[in-house]
């Protein structure tokens, strides 16, 4: 025991390992989670030892986790201010004022303390970023000695533990396996039928999979029908849809241009879309294997459309506005929106910040990055611009605004959750600077997430017990209470005045509780990715607004 407690370190990351090591325990469809564990560990530790980690490396990373997880949903969060997810938003709303509402219901009439009230709203939303921002809240508030504080933010703890458990619980059983019973609807049926009648949709892959049938090929004919036929004919005969990369005429290989005439047995190298250079086949000949000396290597870039002329054309017409993808050989192959990978279709609508991979002759490359935009740069991280943007967000946390009597400040987390949504969707406009990889991200995030829970577990350990034994029946009623209230709100209204589809309602309601364990059960119940087009947006706007209710909450008992 002494060794923990004389080594803080030692006490930090034993608590990361053993709680990630709980956290993979399952019961049924249902684990806790790393996070989650990794705060039970603690609090056992924190409890036995009294080891404790300085505050400083508290604050620390939770900045680091609350920017990256703005960040990351920042292009995402703006790019669904809009009407047509105004519906969605509804929901988000009705999250944030149940979960705010029934929070100060519960303090008011259970005398509970700011703390406590704090982590049932953090732990039956099931949103540990509260945990940070109330935290940090709670040791701002005037009028507290530094005991009280340390009790208060124990209290946060705790309370986030016990009702975090029964929310998790419920909100995945109510949204996978009750809700599509109460509205009398085969999840898995409706949510195929939702997929057939969506235009542009395409299966996703997992990360170890790639498609069977690529979309761009190569392919070699035996000139038979294209006898006589010119180059540029046989190109403008398929639309500019394929090009021909090469022409092997006996042992020469003859670089192609538009007045070179095919003769009989030629062997010519076509490359496009699939479906278009089985067309040109016909035109040209017979299909050949792979001939050695006749290949034409393809280079691969992705450029983030910055070009104000490209913003809603579709991919046909922005091919038409620019020869340079027909003369050059070149082809979208795939479009990104945010971390959405959308179809490469001629049909698809390209927006400013969509990043195109595009694929085809080097030299024909360079010359279409000049005028859609700028080459992605995203294989190292931005230091500038992360520091730049965590010293941006922790000025604007100081800022106090006061509402009559009650200050208001978003503090270090609130106030970077808001530097890094504009900072990331800042980013997504131009992507040619600022470079934050996606992996990197994710590590930072829930690496500082991880090690911000830890501390605070350590520290919150004394206080847990008294807790439990003044609250013990309380907690638990208002984990369940808290998700099943906005829960069914925003079913009956989600359902009835807004009329959304069953499976994006229900992947909606599992985001608003910004609930991963749920999305993933409702999934796996409908057997299918569409309930996700409903979470992504709902959890996208309450990861902003949801950390925000930490310090609204603890202003309004505060004062």
């Amino acid at each position: 025991m002494g060794v923990i407690k004389d080594h803080p370190e030692f006490a930090l990351f034993i608590s990361l390992a053993l709680g990630y090591l709980v956290g993979k325990i399952r019961v049924g469809p249902l684990t806790l989670g790393g996070i989650c564990g990794t705060l039970i560990v603690s609090l056992l530790i924190g409890a036995w030892t009294k080891a404790s980690v300085s505050g400083d490396v508290k604050t620390v990373f939770f900045a680091l986790f609350i920017f990256a997880l703005g960040y990351m949903a920042g292009p995402q969060f703006f790019a669904n201010l809009n009407r047509k997810s105004l519906r969605f938003f509804a929901l988000c709303a009705i999250e944030v004022v149940c979960v705010l509402a029934i929070a100060i219901g519960l303090a008011k009439a259970f005398d509970l303390d700011v703390g406590t009230a704090s982590g049932i709203l953090a732990g039956a939303a099931t949103e540990s970023a509260v945990v940070g921002t109330a935290t940090e809240a709670i040791g701002k508030l005037d009028g507290l000695t530094p005991d009280q504080i340390t009790q208060y933010q124990g209290h946060v703890a705790t309370a986030y533990t016990v009702c975090y458990l029964f929310g998790l619980v419920t909100i995945v059983l109510y949204t996978s396996q009750i809700m599509p019973r109460l509205l009398r609807t085969d999840l898995r049926e409706a949510s195929r039928e939702l997929w057939e009648r969506m235009r542009g949709g395409s299966g996703t892959l997992e990360h170890d999979e790639r498609p069977a049938l690529p979309g761009l090929v190569g392919r070699t004919y035996l000139v038979t029908a294209g006898d006589g036929r010119t180059v540029g004919d046989l190109e403008q005969a398929m639309g500019g849809r394929v090009t021909v990369e090469q022409i092997k005429r006996g042992s020469k290989v003859l670089t192609p241009s538009p007045e070179l005439e095919l003769t009989l047995s030629d062997l010519v190298l076509i490359v496009g879309r699939r479906a278009n250079v089985i067309d040109a086949g016909r035109e040209v000949g017979v299909e050949t294997p792979g001939v050695p000396g006749l290949d034409s290597p393809l280079a691969t870039t992705q450029v983030a459309v910055t070009d104000k002329a490209a913003e809603g054309k579709d991919i046909d017409q922005l091919q038409l506005d620019h020869p340079e993808f027909i003369k050059g050989g070149v082809y979208v192959t795939e479009v990104l929106r945010g971390d959405q990978v959308m179809p490469a279709n001629g049909d698809t609508v390209v927006h400013r910040g969509d990043v195109l991979t595009l694929t085809g002759a080097r030299s024909g490359l360079g010359k279409l990055t000049d005028k859609l935009g700028a080459v992605v740069k995203n294989d190292a991280t931005d230091f500038i611009y992360l520091g730049l943007g965590i010293a941006v967000g922790s000025l604007i946390g100081q800022i106090v605004v006061k509402f009559g009597d009650v200050p208001m400040s978003l503090g270090t987390g609130g106030g970077c959750l808001i530097s890094g949504l504009l900072f990331g969707w800042f980013r997504s406009r131009k992507q040619t600077f600022g470079a934050f990889p996606p992996q990197a991200a994710t590590t930072i995030k829930d690496m500082g997430l991880a090690v911000f829970i830890a501390c605070t577990g350590l520290v919150s350990g004394p206080q847990a017990g008294p807790l439990l034994k003044e609250y013990g029946a309380l907690l638990p009623f208002a984990g369940i209470a808290m998700v099943l209230i906005p829960a069914t709100i925003s079913l009956i209204v989600g359902r009835k005045l807004m009329k959304i589809e069953t499976p994006l309602l229900l992947g909606a309601i599992a985001g608003q509780q910004c609930s991963t364990p749920a999305i993933t059960a409702i999934t796996q119940t409908a057997q299918s990715s569409v309930p996700m087009l409903g979470y992504t947006i709902t959890y996208a706007l309450s990861n902003f607004l949801l950390p925000l209710t930490g310090p609204v909450l603890v202003g309004i008992l505060g004062a």
